[in-house]
């Protein structure tokens, strides 16, 4: 999840989309709602075994983060849903995790890191797993959240931004298919001494806040840090089209443009502008979700190593 800023002109933005501030809603506790399938890994995730008493530890931590920044994933308990694990691509993650020696998985753009909780509760070693967010008290407030401190949860919380070359340089993909060797990833202070050494990168929502020419230099940010093995992915989840260019949606209330790829777009532009031609499989799916009262058409994506 990129920055979020305000403009004198009463604007506010979301890496390169731009809304009225005085169209952002006040938080509503009202849309509060999560399923049983949440219930039960937040529940066992935060000791938490009373409904109301989860619903009113999780509507403190969303009242702090709403003062940090007015996100609609914030505003709508978008947060809270378990994204990743609902990808045809993510039992694939799992399994690289268990047999793959010192897999890395990244959760970039993460916010709270829901997904690398729910990855770590599902097998894939916590330790390997980083959680990375341009917002750093998104990652305070995930202690919160889980009820956990950084002594009691192994995994990474790593905060950056990753148009900075200083945290995220882009380098061409790795071709060296060898294991990498284990690294302490407590230690890291930026992304770039993993270049050629993660696994799986998970970047759920997060190329649809920026233009066509950052979406590609993201993407060829992130392809630096893939690793060469066969099986390596990166996944999303994006404001789809069916012919790429700009898009104005409307979500509860505010308006905002955004730029958005298609399909075909999507897959040439990982196969055969980042990666060389034949070197991955780019699997696109567009499905339409409801989000508020809407429908939004979205794009679920994967980019394997092959």
């Amino acid at each position: 999840m990129e920055d979020a800023s305000m403009h004198e002109d009463s604007m506010l933005t979301l890496g390169d989309v731009t809304f009225h501030a005085a169209s952002v809603p006040s938080a509503d506790t009202s849309l509060y709602n999560i399923s049983p399938a949440q219930a039960t890994f937040f529940k066992t995730q935060t000791g938490i075994d009373n409904d109301e008493d989860l619903k009113r530890h999780i509507l403190e931590v969303q009242a702090k983060a709403y003062k940090v920044a007015p996100y609609l994933c914030i505003h709508g308990f978008g947060f809270l849903r378990l994204n990743l694990s609902k990808f045809p691509v993510y039992e694939h993650i799992l399994q690289l995790g268990r047999e793959r020696p010192d897999a890395v998985l990244l959760d970039i753009g993460c916010c709270f890191g829901v997904d690398a909780r729910k990855a770590a509760a599902d097998g894939f070693p916590a330790k390997n797993i980083i959680a990375s967010d341009v917002v750093n008290e998104f990652l305070q407030l995930s202690h919160e959240l889980f009820k956990t401190t950084p002594a009691s949860y192994p995994g990474c919380l790593l905060p950056g931004d990753a148009f900075d070359p200083e945290f995220l340089s882009i380098v061409a993909p790795s071709d060296d298919v060898s294991p990498a060797p284990a690294i302490d990833l407590s230690s890291l202070k930026s992304l770039n001494p993993l270049h050629g050494r993660i696994s799986a990168i998970n970047a759920i929502a997060f190329f649809h806040l920026f233009n066509e020419e950052k979406q590609l230099h993201v993407a060829r940010a992130l392809a630096g840090l893939l690793s060469a093995q066969p099986g390596s992915v990166i996944c999303g989840f994006d404001t789809g089209a069916h012919e790429k260019g700009i898009v104005t949606a409307n979500l509860s209330g505010i308006e905002y443009q955004t730029f958005t790829h298609s399909p075909e777009t999507w897959s040439s532009l990982w196969d055969g502008e980042v990666f060389e031609k034949g070197t991955v499989k780019v699997e696109t799916e567009l499905v339409e979700i409801p989000v508020f009262s809407t429908r939004h058409l979205m794009m679920r994506w994967s980019v394997t190593r092959l």
